[in-house]
């Protein structure tokens, strides 16, 4: 009854069912790992972020680069900010997706050396971006300022083209090696997402807090891939339990058809066969 599955087609079905059970769970797999991937992350912003705030000295330095772990921490640092050597990075959006300018000023601490701090966002004065915005004045004299710890920029990790040939005083990335050469100072790696003071007319926007990334959707694309692999035997098993039924019956009325053709021509009875003339 099932040496249909000798078949050629059947043959190739089997196989097809056969490679797709493991692809289906390793595809599962692969999303279950991604799910404690971004879980993981998730837990060490919400760790950095609940963490009290520490001196910037104590995490950053000139040359080193900020780690995993120290990314998002609030930090504090004490000093004034330089703003005849500040910048703008160019092609930042806001909240509503409007294009315009982080401000990324040079903050000197007490013993010299420079944190790069990101004051915020400003929009542009028009489509072009050629010319130096306007920038809104950070405090005068000492202060104490108080922000998020972030690593610096790369065109791999955000996605953005390291553009040449900018308009002056305007960058595409924050990359505080690169800064410290155009400084000539000591400058500590990566930059400072100000939080704190709050800045005069709520300008430049202080940016956003990050967001937790869905690490529940993973979660359900992997019992999706895996519900998806059980269920191709299941399928399997269907269709061959209905292409035995169709030829069973198939064979069923093939049998009935002949049965009831009329039967062949009898020869006659030979008491029945007419008289000679």
């Amino acid at each position: 009854m099932y040496r249909f599955l000798l078949s050629r087609q059947w043959v190739i079905i089997t196989l097809v069912a056969l490679l797709l059970i493991p692809t289906m769970i390793r595809l599962g797999i692969w999303q279950m790992d991604r799910h404690d991937e971004r879980a993981a992350r998730n837990q060490l912003v919400a760790d950095a972020l609940a963490a009290d705030p520490v001196p910037v000295e104590r995490l950053a330095a000139p040359g080193d680069a900020v780690t995993r772990a120290e990314r998002y921490r609030t930090v504090t640092a004490k000093g004034h900010f330089d703003t005849d050597d500040e910048v703008v990075v160019r092609r930042r959006t806001n909240g509503d997706d409007e294009i315009g300018f982080h401000i990324l000023t040079p903050f000197v601490l007490d013993d010299g050396r420079v944190l790069l701090v990101n004051r915020g966002w400003i929009p542009a004065d028009g489509p072009s971006q050629t010319a130096f915005p306007e920038v809104p004045a950070p405090p005068r004299g000492e202060v104490t300022i108080t922000g998020r710890l972030m690593p610096d920029e790369t065109t791999e990790a955000s996605g953005i083209k390291d553009l040449e040939g900018l308009p002056d005083r305007q960058i595409m990335l924050v990359d505080s090696e690169r800064e410290a050469e155009r400084l000539g100072a000591r400058v500590l790696g990566g930059y400072v997402a100000q939080t704190a003071p709050e800045p005069k007319d709520g300008t430049p926007q202080r940016l956003g807090n990050p967001g937790k990334e869905n690490a529940a959707l993973n979660y359900a694309y992997a019992i999706q891939w895996w519900l998806f692999a059980a269920a191709v035997p299941v399928g399997w098993f269907v269709l061959v339990r209905r292409e035995s039924r169709e030829r069973t019956r198939a064979a069923v009325e093939e049998a009935d058809a002949e049965k009831s053709e009329p039967a062949a021509a009898q020869p006659a009875a030979l008491g029945d066969t007419p008289r000679s003339r």
